[in-house]
């Protein structure tokens, strides 16, 4: 049997992949910071190994992936510091670590389009966006650490659009729970969109089968919607009528969207991710559509 490290377990995406590993009968060895936090008792109910320990911590990520066979990586921006280095930091520490104890498979998460492909979007290279520069780049950074590093496999999930972004509260939703978005995002403007236990079990696929997932940057999505039709499906399954308003950056900045979300909105309406369920469907993979998703959520 498999034995997996896992970080950010007790997140989204973490916890997807730790479910779908047990599901498959993997064993599965969870990086938490706090033993005793309510989240890890989930954990432990899944039969989930808990390993104390702390990516600013290079001494217990080495005990951490001790004879373990792959890793799951997810490294995210700390949202008290999103200038800070922390999220490139703790995915260098943790390669670090995993090449230290001859880990053979290394499988990480990153997001859509981080690379040559936002690099590579009108106004980049002037600077236009230069107040999403960092959150790029440190994703991009992280990507070719793992590619460079020399793991006999490696593997670069990229997600794109969590459907869960559509569960109240949520901060697409005035206020966060009215039948309502509040979002500058058009209602045409198309989205790539992903499941997050899709991502858990294409993760556990990766780990079952590290030679058909070599060297691979998966850009992983189940469907493509626009807002307005996502609305629209939403409005069928909770039986109520979701509005999709065509709001400016400055109506939705007055009705209270943060700035950070207004800004990164504006790119999404500008650049489309260049995730699409066909790149799944050909490597095998069966992500649901959104549909599909919203009426297994919400029965």
């Amino acid at each position: 049997m498999k034995t997996v490290l896992v970080t950010g377990a007790t997140g989204r995406q973490g916890g997807a992949a730790a479910r779908a590993l047990r599901a498959d009968g993997v064993a599965v060895r969870a990086l938490v910071r706090n033993p005793e936090a309510p989240a890890v008792a989930a954990l432990r109910a899944l039969g989930v190994e808990i390993v104390p320990g702390n990516l600013d911590d290079p001494s217990s990520l080495r005990v951490a992936c001790r004879g373990v066979d792959a890793v799951f990586s997810v490294q995210t921006p700390d949202l008290q510091d999103l200038a800070g280095d922390s999220e490139t930091r703790h995915g260098r520490n943790l390669v670090e670590a995993a090449l230290a104890e001859h880990v053979p498979q290394f499988v990480h998460t990153s997001v859509s389009g981080a690379g040559a492909h936002h690099r590579g979007v009108p106004g980049w290279k002037e600077g236009r966006w230069k107040t999403l520069e960092h959150y790029w780049e440190s994703k991009a950074y992280l990507d070719e650490l793992v590619k460079s590093a020399g793991f006999p496999h490696w593997t670069v999930v990229k997600p794109c659009f969590f459907m869960e972004n559509m569960v109240r509260p949520s901060f697409l939703f005035a206020n966060w729970v009215e039948d309502r978005l509040l979002t500058t995002l058009k209602p045409d403007t198309r989205l790539s969109l992903i499941a997050v236990d899709d991502i858990g079990k294409t993760v556990a696929r990766i780990i079952a089968e590290p030679e058909r997932f070599d060297r691979r940057e998966i850009e992983l999505a189940g469907d493509i919607l626009s807002l307005r039709e996502m609305a629209e499906v939403l409005s069928e399954v909770w039986k109520t009528k979701i509005e999709a308003p065509d709001l400016s950056p400055e109506e939705a900045l007055a009705q209270g969207l943060h700035p950070a979300f207004v800004t990164s909105q504006v790119f999404m309406n500008e650049n489309p991710s260049p995730a699409h369920p066909d790149e799944a469907r050909s490597l095998g993979l069966t992500p649901r559509t959104f549909v599909e998703w919203a009426r297994a959520t919400w029965p």
